[in-house]
């Protein structure tokens, strides 16, 4: 099935997102999951998200639905083209997605809901779901979620593999990351109460930037704020220290579809397909295929899902 990636549409999308009725005006949302052949399948314009939103479209298109992909980059956009149907599916993050509606629900200033747990968080973030017309899916075994890493060779001077590790052997910690890293709970505070962790200071480089892994590959910092999914660290002679307490949200990977129009189980079952396979190693890997070997997220899309014998040669 040909992909069709649509540019042209943004300026339409984004009118119809900022004038058209919201839900709350509609009411409850009671229409039966619907089964329409010809779907968008919503990227949010990065190249995670891009390569998913190709594999969903190559999924569903064996499955028999055409398909097209249209990239809106910004959340404030796409959900609410999500709940009304000019945008199918999209690939997003449980506890940050939840924590997203309850924002949008009850106010900037609600308490969070997204949580280290999955099976709790998925519950919250199917209640906060429903109601807006929307069917959350199954969530894979890849997760993109906040993420620690050292150089290879602190690690192995201090026999460090996981976050206890770091806090049990009570090292001075300055920690490369974004400035808002001192209040969140997942960053300094929780390093400190959950592991031990002594946190000397922020360095405000940023969340997983090159000038962060610099920093900690000179040893001007001895550890970087950055994602499970990062491909780069091997560039950098960095590793991942396990969060072994689970400090961090359970960001898996989860579709989520408009449920009117492609609720069905015959989505569902495409969809699902992925979750069988994809890892988050191996989500780490595709996107150093398209970040640092410049390949097209759709080849590299294609040649994984023939490698996993989803879609044929």
């Amino acid at each position: 099935m040909r992909l069709r990636h649509t540019a042209a549409v943004l300026l339409l999308l984004a009118t119809a997102c900022t004038t058209g009725p919201t839900l709350e005006k509609q009411g409850a949302v009671t229409a039966p999951p619907g089964d329409s052949k010809h779907l968008t399948v919503g990227s949010a314009g990065f190249t995670e998200s891009d390569l998913l939103a190709q594999m969903y479209a190559l999924l569903l298109g064996q499955a028999g639905y055409s398909t097209q992909i249209l990239s809106v980059t910004n959340r404030e956009l796409y959900e609410p083209a999500l709940e009304s149907g000019q945008i199918d599916v999209v690939p997003e993050y449980a506890a940050t997605f939840a924590d997203w509606l309850n924002a949008k629900v009850n106010g900037p200033d609600a308490a969070p809901v997204g949580s280290p747990d999955l099976d709790l968080t998925m519950t919250r973030l199917r209640s906060l779901a429903t109601p807006r017309g929307l069917t959350v899916l199954d969530p894979g075994k890849a997760v993109d979620q906040n993420a620690f890493a050292v150089a290879a060779s602190y690690a192995a001077k201090h026999h460090l593999k996981t976050l206890s590790d770091l806090g049990a052997a009570k090292l001075p910690v300055r920690l490369a990351a974004g400035d808002e890293c001192v209040q969140r709970p997942y960053c300094e505070p929780g390093l400190k109460k959950t592991y031990g962790i002594d946190i000397t200071g922020i360095d405000p480089k940023g969340v997983g930037t090159t000038p962060s892994k610099q920093a900690v590959q000179s040893g001007q910092d001895q550890m970087v704020l950055t994602t499970s999914t990062d491909a780069t660290l091997g560039n950098f002679g960095l590793v991942l220290l396990e969060d072994d307490k689970h400090l961090q949200n359970a960001d898996y990977i989860v579709p989520v579809v408009n449920r009117s129009r492609a609720g069905s189980s015959g989505v569902a079952g495409a969809l699902d397909k992925l979750n069988t396979v994809l890892t988050t190693a191996d989500l780490a890997s595709l996107n150093e295929q398209v970040d640092s070997w410049r390949r097209l997220p759709e080849d590299v899309a294609r040649a994984y899902l023939r490698s996993k014998n989803l879609i044929p040669e």
